[in-house]
C-alpha cells in the first residue's frame, strides 16, 4: 500500500516537469522515441539455461550476459559500449564493475562477449558513447560520483520501456484491424484496452469509420494506464530530497490535473535525474528498450550529437532482483468453458505484460484425465481476444471427465509459476431443462425468448429450430450465464403448434433434440388473492377468459364471474368443493393457472387476513318531519325517501365483538355515491359488544343526486373490506302541493316542487291514460287531466315500477264571463 502511494505521488510530479522542462534536456520536444538506436543482441544464461533478453524480467547475481553489438561494418562513428553495474543510491560501485567494449572490433561484432552480474549488484545499464580519449574513465567517474541518479534513471527507463511495449502492441493492433477488418474495430479495441490496460476515448467510435483509427491512436502519451504488476516490479525512491519534492508537488493544481500518463511520466522523471549529471563534455539521452527475441531494439527521442556536449545513450537492463510472477486471474472464476471448442479462449485479467511482452513463455494448460494423469495443452496470450488461446487438437474427449478443473502453468523468465484455475466441460449427450418461467413462453406473432439449462451449455456450437413443416425458423442464441442458454426465436408469421429444436455441441456428431410448442397470446397473470375463510378469491390480469381453473396447494378453484376494472380483468374463482378449509394468512403457497389450450402458468398468490363479516338484522324508515315535506308518502318498505332517515341494525360475525374503529360503508350499486358510518361520527351506536345501530341520513350524507339501490359492507381496522350486502332502494320524492282546475271540463294543473323527479302521472290506478314528465322538465306545474276521485297516482323516476297514490287539495276556480275574459 505504501509503495502504491509513493508511486502515485511520484507520477504527480511528472506533468509539472513536462511543462517546465527547458531546452537543456535532451528531449524537450516530447516523448516520441521514434528514432532507432544502436542495434544490440542480448542473451542471459543462468545455470544451464539460456534465454533471450525478451524473456527475462529480472537478473540475478552470477547471471552471465551475452551481449553483441550489431552495428554494420560501414559504421563510421565509433561507439564504445560500457556495461555498468550499480549497488544502490548511496553505495558507489567498484571500478571493476565497469566493462569497456569497442563495438567496431570485428570479433566483438561477430561473436559478442560475456559479462557476469556481480554479487550485491542491484541495477545494470549500458552506455553507448562516442569514442574519445578518456571517455571511459569520465563516464565511470560520473556514475560513481552520482550513483543514485543512475539507479533512479535505470528504474524509470525500465518502467517506461515496459509501458512503451504495451503502447506499441495496442497501436499496431488497432491499425492492423482498421486496415483489414474495420467492422471489428470497436469490439477488438475494447478488448485490447482491457487486456493491455489502455485508456480508450469512447467518442472515437461516434466518428465515421475512416476517422476512428486515427482518433484511437492520437495523444499516445495519455493512453497508457497504471499497471499494478509493473509497479510491483519497479523500485521507487522513498527517502531523501526527491521524495520530499514529490510530496510537495503532489499537492499542486497542475499535478492533480490528471493529464499525465505513467509512460511519459517515467521518461520525464528519468530525464530530470540524468540532466543533473550533464557535463560540458557529455549529455545523457535515454533509450527505451523494446526487446524481441534476443534483439534489444532501442528507441531514441533525439538524434545523438557527436559535438560537445557529446551524446551518451543510456540503456537500462532489467533490475537485479527476485522475479515477481504475473498475478493472473480468470476474468470470471464462475464461468465454465468447453474444452472441445477448437477455438477455445480462456479470458484472463491482471497482468498486461503477459499480453504485451515475451516475459511469460512456455505457457500450458494442465488438464487432468480419467486415468489420473494430465495432458498439457499449449497456451498463447492474445490481447485482441482478451485471454489465452488453447490448442486442443491433440485431445481425445473419451479420456476426460465431464467436469474438469484445469490449471495454467508457465515460465516467468527462468522461474516457473502456477496461474489461475479454469472450470472446463467435456460435452456428452444431455437432457435440457426449460426454465420454469419459460415453460409456456413461446407466443406466436412476435419474437420470443427461451432459456434452457444444462451443464453442457458452454459447449453449444449451433442452435437450429424447425416448424412442423420442416422449415427453418430465424433464431439467435447466446450463453446467458453459466449453464444457461438464451435462445431468441422469430414467431411473427408462425401458427400455434409444434416446433423442433436441435442443439449442436462441439465434439459430438449428434445434436440434442428438444420438442417445443408455440401458443397464442395468453394474456397477463398478475396475482391471485383470497382472504382466509373465504370460498372465493380474485385473479387479476388480462385475457382471463382463457382460464379454466386454478390450483392453490391442495385446493382447486373454478371460474365464477369475469369483470373488467381499471383496464384489467378480474376473475372471481370459487373453491370447487365445500366446506372451505382453514387457511392461515400469509401461508407460503404456490398457485398455478390452467388455460384452455392446456398450458399451466404460475401466478403470485397471497392469503390475506380474514375479512370482517356482519349480519343484517332489521331496518326502520323514519319519514321527514320538515314543513316542506311532500304530501306524497312512499309506502314500499324497501324504498327509502331521500329526505327520510334510515335506522338499521347489524350484528358482527367476525371478529366476535364489533371493534370501536370499524366502519360501515354505504354506497350506490355503481359506487358513484358512498359514505362511511362510524362510532366516532355518531352514526354507529353500540347496543352491546355484538350489535350496532346504524343511522343513515341520505340527503345529508349522499347528496341530493344520489338514488337507486344502496348496499353496505364492513371496513375493518386495517382497511380490509367485507362483502357487500343489499340495504334499501333510495328514491328521491318531489314536493306535491295541490291540483288546480278552472272548470270541470278543462285540464287541471299539478302544482309542486322538483316535479322532474316524477316519471308519469295518472288519474286512474291502472295508468290507462298517463301523463309523462318529459326529460329536462323544470317547471313547478304540470298539466294533467282532471282527477276522477280524491287521489292521483304517480310513478317516481327513481322507481318507475311502483305506483304510489297521493291525495292532494283540489282547488276549482269559477268560470269567467266573456267580458272578464276579454
Amino acid at each position: 500500500m505504501a509503495e502504491s502511494r509513493v508511486w502515485s505521488a511520484r507520477n504527480t510530479i511528472l506533468l509539472l516537469f513536462l511543462l517546465c522542462l527547458t531546452a537543456s534536456f535532451a528531449f524537450a520536444d516530447g516523448a516520441a522515441f521514434d528514432l532507432s538506436g544502436p542495434p544490440v543482441n542480448v542473451r542471459v544464461r543462468r545455470g544451464e539455461t539460456i534465454l533471450p533478453i525478451s524473456e527475462v524480467p529480472t537478473l540475478q547475481p552470477a547471471d552471465r550476459l551475452w551481449i553483441q553489438p550489431d552495428l554494420p561494418e560501414t559504421q563510421s562513428a565509433h561507439y564504445i559500449m560500457i556495461i555498468a553495474f550499480l549497488r544502490g543510491t548511496t553505495n558507489p560501485p567498484p571500478e571493476n564493475w565497469f566493462t569497456k567494449v569497442e563495438t567496431w572490433n570485428k570479433q566483438v561484432r561477430e561473436e559478442g562477449f560475456w559479462v557476469t552480474v556481480p554479487n550485491e549488484a542491484t541495477q545494470a545499464l549500458v552506455f553507448f558513447a562516442p569514442e574519445t580519449g578518456g571517455g571511459f574513465s569520465t563516464l565511470r567517474a560520473a556514475v560513481r560520483g552520482k550513483p543514485g541518479a543512475f539507479v533512479r534513471a535505470v528504474q524509470d527507463l525500465h518502467q517506461a520501456s515496459l509501458d512503451r511495449i504495451r503502447l506499441e502492441k495496442y497501436l499496431a493492433s488497432v491499425r492492423l484491424t482498421a486496415e483489414g477488418e474495420p467492422e471489428q474495430l470497436h469490439q477488438r479495441t475494447e478488448m485490447l484496452a482491457r487486456s493491455l490496460n489502455m485508456k480508450v476515448d469512447q467518442q472515437c467510435f461516434d466518428k465515421p469509420s475512416a476517422q476512428q483509427a486515427p482518433c484511437l491512436t492520437q495523444n499516445t502519451d495519455q493512453l497508457v494506464l497504471d499497471d499494478a504488476h509493473t509497479q510491483t516490479m519497479m523500485a521507487t525512491l522513498t527517502t531523501g530530497a526527491s521524495a520530499d519534492l514529490l510530496s510537495q508537488v503532489g499537492g499542486t493544481p497542475m499535478a492533480k490535473s490528471g493529464y499525465y500518463s505513467p509512460y511519459i511520466g517515467a521518461v520525464i522523471d528519468m530525464a530530470r535525474i540524468l540532466g543533473s549529471a550533464h557535463t560540458a563534455q557529455y549529455q545523457y539521452i535515454p533509450a527505451l528498450s523494446l526487446p524481441h527475441k534476443e534483439a534489444l531494439n532501442l528507441r531514441l527521442n533525439n538524434p545523438p550529437s557527436f559535438r560537445n556536449p557529446k551524446s551518451v545513450i543510456v540503456v537500462g537492463f532489467p533490475p537485479i532482483a527476485a522475479p515477481v510472477p504475473p498475478p493472473l486471474r480468470a476474468a470470471d472464476p464462475k464461468a465454465t468453458s468447453c474444452i472441445a471448442n477448437p477455438d477455445l479462449v480462456l479470458p484472463i485479467d491482471g497482468a498486461p505484460l503477459v499480453f504485451a511482452t515475451e516475459l511469460s513463455h512456455d505457457l500450458i494448460l494442465r488438464v487432468p484425465t480419467k486415468a489420473g494423469k494430465t495432458i498439457d495443452l499449449p497456451a498463447r496470450a492474445d490481447p485482441e481476444r482478451g485471454g489465452l488461446v488453447i490448442d486442443t487438437h491433440t485431445l481425445h474427449l473419451s479420456d476426460l471427465d465431464e467436469s474438469i478443473t484445469a490449471t495454467l502453468r508457465g515460465q516467468w523468465g527462468f522461474q516457473s509459476f502456477d496461474g489461475p484455475r479454469f472450470q472446463l466441460r467435456s460435452p456428452s449427450p444431455a437432457k435440457w431443462t426449460i426454465a420454469s418461467k419459460d415453460a409456456s413462453a413461446l407466443i406466436i406473432g412476435r419474437q420470443d425468448t427461451l432459456h434452457l439449462e444444462s451443464a453442457d451449455a458452454s459447449c453449444v456450437n449451433a442452435v437450429k429450430i424447425k416448424n412442423a413443416e420442416g422449415h427453418d425458423l430465424t433464431s439467435s442464441w447466446k450463453l446467458a450465464k453459466p449453464g444457461q442458454l438464451e435462445v431468441q426465436i422469430q414467431l411473427q408469421d408462425e401458427p400455434a403448434g409444434l416446433l423442433s429444436m436441435s442443439i449442436e455441441k462441439f465434439g459430438l456428431p449428434e445434436p440434442d433434440a428438444i420438442p417445443l410448442h408455440t401458443y397464442a397470446e395468453a394474456g397477463r397473470l398478475d396475482s391471485f388473492t383470497i382472504h382466509a375463510g373465504d370460498a372465493e378469491g380474485t385473479l387479476r390480469g388480462t385475457r382471463l377468459d382463457q382460464v379454466t381453473g386454478l390450483e392453490l396447494g391442495e385446493l382447486r378453484f373454478l371460474p365464477h364471474g369475469l369483470t373488467r376494472a381499471n383496464q384489467q380483468d378480474e376473475l372471481r374463482l370459487a373453491i370447487e368443493k365445500l366446506p372451505v378449509p382453514k387457511i392461515q394468512p400469509d401461508a407460503a403457497l404456490s398457485a398455478s393457472v390452467t388455460l384452455k389450450d392446456g398450458r399451466t402458468l404460475p401466478v403470485k398468490a397471497a392469503i390475506d387476513v380474514p375479512r370482517p363479516k356482519v349480519q343484517f338484522m332489521s331496518k326502520v324508515v323514519q319519514p321527514s318531519t320538515s314543513a316542506a315535506a311532500s304530501l306524497l308518502h312512499v309506502d314500499n318498505p324497501q324504498e327509502l325517501p331521500q329526505d327520510a332517515r334510515l335506522n338499521f341494525s347489524i350484528k358482527t360475525q367476525f371478529p366476535e365483538t364489533f371493534p370501536v374503529g370499524e366502519k360501515i360503508e354505504v354506497a350506490a350499486t355503481d359506487e358513484s355515491f358512498h359514505t362511511s358510518l362510524s362510532i366516532a361520527d355518531g352514526n354507529l351506536i353500540l347496543q352491546d359488544a355484538h350489535t350496532v345501530l346504524a343511522v343513515l341520513d341520505p340527503l345529508r350524507q349522499l347528496g341530493p343526486s344520489a338514488f337507486g339501490p344502496l348496499k353496505f359492507r364492513a371496513i375493518g381496522l386495517d382497511g380490509v373490506e367485507g362483502d357487500w350486502q343489499p340495504l334499501v332502494n333510495l328514491v328521491r320524492v318531489p314536493v306535491l302541493k295541490e291540483v288546480r282546475c278552472s272548470a270541470a271540463d278543462q285540464p287541471c294543473t299539478l302544482v309542486g316542487d322538483r316535479l322532474f323527479l316524477l316519471d308519469s302521472v295518472s288519474t286512474d290506478p291502472d295508468f290507462a291514460t298517463p301523463t309523462a314528465v318529459p326529460d329536462g322538465f323544470a317547471d313547478s306545474s304540470l298539466p294533467i287531466p282532471g282527477p276522477v276521485g280524491k287521489a292521483i297516482y304517480v310513478r317516481l323516476r327513481d322507481d318507475p315500477a311502483t305506483i304510489d297514490a297521493v291525495a292532494l287539495p283540489l282547488i276549482t276556480a269559477p268560470p269567467q264571463s266573456d267580458a272578464a275574459a276579454r
